[in-house]
């Protein structure tokens, strides 16, 4: 169990269930939506299904809505709207099964606009969680650290030696540097920047790929080779010689 935690995605899954069955609990006892009606203990079930269920939706169709949404509300809106109708259906079904409740259409979408306000509030809660907790906290009183990256930059442009760093790709006798601030060819050998690099946290992925390891989104490897995919949309390709350190940071 603890090598499974060790990888980033399960953490993250754990993390959410544990969100959704708190959410649930709260639910549960202060019992909104006419769920009062019922015991403590038919509250409980009913609420740990409707929301880890949920819950679960939500966190597919998000992750689907994340790859091509970076915008905080349009993501939440979106998310929010595409989970209601499947989770609309998960509480159809628990009243019936959990309650006398008929199972016909009117009785399964009645509660649609109260799934709705549900979803967007528990959805906001999520991605303000997710937001904190990714976000990097300085030490208090502690200085600055060094750039590990300093040596490279120097040989950027001014308008790129100050933006995030994503990766390096070699060409012939020059590097492309992808940063945040657009691309930039620069004369050089790969070799020397994997030397001004290697202090700094990344990854060689390919005999001519660099890639920063905070500007990695995802990695997807099937059948011996990989790709990884950029906060940029950039796709890097993934050798099955240079998987190894991705493989060990948990990427997959």
């Amino acid at each position: 169990m603890p090598d499974l935690l060790a990888r980033p995605w399960l953490r993250r899954l754990a993390a959410d269930v544990a969100l959704w069955t708190t959410i649930g609990l709260v639910m549960a006892i202060l019992g909104p939506f006419g769920s009062s009606e019922r015991s403590l203990a038919e509250r409980l079930l009913y609420w740990q299904i409707c929301m880890v269920g949920g819950g679960f939706i939500g966190v597919a169709i998000d992750e689907l809505v994340r790859r091509r949404v970076r915008h905080f509300w349009a993501r939440l809106v979106l998310s929010s709207m595409g989970m209601t109708p499947p989770v609309t259906v998960l509480v159809g079904f628990t009243n019936h099964f959990l309650s006398p409740m008929r199972l016909t259409w009117a009785n399964v979408t009645e509660p649609t606009f109260q799934v709705f306000v549900v979803c967007i509030a528990t959805m906001c809660l999520r991605q303000l969680a997710w937001a904190q907790a990714e976000a990097p906290a300085p030490a208090a009183g502690a200085e600055p650290a060094a750039d590990p990256t300093e040596a490279f930059r120097r040989r950027l442009s001014a308008k790129r030696r100050a933006a995030n760093l994503f990766a390096v790709e070699a060409e012939d006798h020059y590097l492309r540097v992808h940063t945040d601030a657009g691309e930039e060819q620069i004369t050089a050998r790969f070799g020397d920047a994997l030397g001004e690099l290697s202090a700094a946290p990344g990854f060689q992925t390919h005999r001519s790929w660099w890639v920063a390891a905070s500007a990695i989104d995802e990695v997807t490897w099937l059948r011996g080779r990989g790709e990884a995919k950029l906060k940029n949309g950039l796709v890097v390709p993934i050798s099955r010689s240079n998987a190894a350190p991705l493989k060990a940071a948990g990427w997959f």
